[in-house]
């Protein structure tokens, strides 16, 4: 049903983009000449287009709605993937572990020596 109404939803978009497009700006409507009367004279365009516009725009604006309201009820409930848990984490932080190939092991102090502390500015 999801993808029923987003297809739809496109072709409707796609539709008012192309009406709107069409659209003079001045209002005359696909710059149509011609005898005054008639289906398709200057103004009976612009009057189609615009009902055709204001039709596809309510049509879009009622899609999106009932697209929100949809997939706000079968929304799916979060899983959490386990799959990783059971993988040994580096005990320090900044130390690598010793089964990557390649890398070269952190310097590690000698005794008891702990690293200097560097003075924060202030």
């Amino acid at each position: 049903m999801f993808k029923f109404l987003l297809i739809v939803q496109t072709i409707v978009a796609a539709s008012l983009v192309g009406v709107i497009l069409i659209q003079r700006s001045e209002g005359g409507g696909l710059g149509v000449g011609g005898s005054s009367s008639g289906f398709m004279t200057a103004r009976g365009a612009a009057d189609f287009l615009t009902r055709t516009t204001s039709i596809l725009g309510g049509l879009f604006i009622i899609l999106s709605i009932l697209l929100a309201a949809y997939a706000g009820v079968t929304s799916k409930p979060v899983t959490i993937d386990t799959s990783l848990v059971k993988q040994a984490a580096p005990t320090a932080p900044g130390a690598v572990p010793a089964t990557m190939p390649g890398v070269p092991k952190p310097a590690t102090p000698v005794g008891n020596q702990q690293a200097p502390a560097v003075p924060l500015a202030q």
